[in-house]
């Protein structure tokens, strides 16, 4: 079970790649198997409530004698290492991310085993070869991690402690993977990483995420690359001319600002100013008008006042964001902000959240109806069923260049003929909600 964020899915894919090379045999129902292994997220308290929850389905189901062996991995493994065995008892094995590639031993240990067992260590500070996964998602697209780890040091974040310091993953490597993935039916790549932006500085690389971007652009049958988690601060002036310029790199960005304040934006220990990000955003639109970008906001940060709150809404409007995801504020333990005064009430938090998002549902939907009578190019991923008697089909679904998988909204495409994996020109016909209704031509 794969819990989390796209890293998260990228480790589970070499999990069970290599579970599969040791001879073992995939369940298609956690009921039916032996060992069930939870690769959990630790991120924020609902990611790490989701995940205890799982695990304690899981242990359920071992009491009543449906499996034999529990396994927790992922962030709230390294997280929280062997407190798991205290906050949830009949766990076997607690794998911290630095053993992420032993987990077929792992299995064999815990399968000989009467006690529980932990394997947890330091924040891991290698890289990882993500090369030969075992793919859960679809062989048309699929995940490329370009770097682990991160050297921000944002207050309200867990990750550099969970995750270790920044490092890119080499080059050759990353091209590697690329090949295969696309070798394996991929035609889009989404790259990914704490951020992106940084990718190559540790390995004195210059512009190195547009350089590696550059080799990739001769892959043979990839057709779309996107970039996900692209810090504002990384976003240079070469990086823009290599995506403006690219046939292969989709005109969106995926830009975590957090918030618009710059009293606020200090004391999250972000480099940047509301200035900056206006002139970034400006920057952006005039050399692709039409790149799509996404954000994520966090609301009820310590000490925001309703004023700073406002001014987070106002930028919002005046960015007109594609598309945008929000959270509250979580105190996280470790991190300085959950030290910090004038914590923010919950039912403000909760309250600020709605607006916001009420405010980003008018943008996103006034823009999907400006699209309406446009021409676009459709990645199919769903063709349909056949509806009885007339051999028509049913609605496929799809994503145009603007639509991060499972982030984002999509296309609901008319007549849709192709197969999956098959790009697709559509004509925009309508709306339904956040979602786009198209025609196959």
């Amino acid at each position: 079970m794969a819990l989390g964020c796209p890293k998260n899915v990228v480790d589970s894919e070499k999990m069970l790649a290599h579970i599969v090379e040791a001879g073992f045999l995939i369940a298609a129902e956690p009921e039916r198997a032996d060992v069930v292994i939870i690769n959990t997220c630790g991120f924020i308290e609902p990611a790490k409530i989701e995940s205890l929850e799982a695990v304690e389905q899981a242990i359920a189901n071992k009491r009543m004698g449906n499996i034999r062996k529990v396994i927790v991995t992922g962030c709230l493994s390294q997280r929280l290492g062997e407190q798991i065995l205290d906050r949830a008892a009949g766990v076997d094995a607690v794998v911290g991310l630095e053993h992420r590639d032993a987990i077929a031993q792992v299995i064999r240990d815990a399968l000989a085993s009467e006690e529980p067992l932990v394997y947890h260590g330091p924040a891991p500070c290698t890289v990882l070869d993500d090369r030969v996964r075992l793919r859960i998602g679809p062989a048309h697209s699929a995940y490329l991690r370009i770097s682990e780890g991160c050297s921000h040091r944002c207050s309200f974040c867990t990750i550099p402690a969970i995750r270790g310091p920044f490092r890119s993953k080499p080059p050759s490597l990353v091209l590697d993977e690329a090949r295969e993935l696309a070798g394996s039916g991929a035609v889009e790549l989404n790259l990914i990483g704490q951020d992106t932006t940084l990718y190559g500085r540790d390995l004195k690389m210059k512009d190195g995420l547009a350089s590696v971007l550059g080799q990739m652009e001769g892959i043979a049958g990839l057709s779309w690359m996107r970039l996900l988690y692209a810090y504002p601060t990384g976003i240079t002036e070469g990086l823009i001319e290599r995506i403006a310029k690219s046939e292969k790199i989709v005109h969106y960005l995926d830009i975590p600002i957090q918030h618009a304040n710059d009293r606020i934006l200090e004391a999250m220990r972000r480099p940047d100013t509301r200035e900056d990000l206006c002139r970034l955003i400006d920057k952006l639109r005039a050399a692709m008008s039409d790149i799509v970008l996404r954000t994520t906001l966090i609301v009820g940060f310590p000490g925001e006042t309703k004023s700073q709150f406002d001014e987070l809404v106002g930028f919002v409007r005046w960015a007109r964001f594609d598309a945008l995801g929000a959270f509250t504020y979580f105190p996280e333990a470790g991190t300085p902000a959950a030290e910090f005064p004038d914590q923010v009430p919950d039912e403000i938090k909760q309250a600020r959240l709605q607006e916001l998002m009420l405010a980003q549902q008018e943008i996103a939907f006034a823009k999907n109806k400006e699209r309406i009578g446009s021409r676009l190019k459709c990645l199919v991923e769903d063709r349909g069923q056949r509806t009885e008697g007339r051999g028509r089909k049913t609605e496929g679904r799809g994503r145009f260049y603007g639509q991060a998988p499972d982030i984002d909204s999509v296309c609901l495409i008319r007549n849709c003929s192709a197969q999956p994996g098959r790009l697709v020109d559509v004509n925009v016909i309508g709306t339904q909600g956040y979602d786009l209704v198209v025609e196959q031509i």
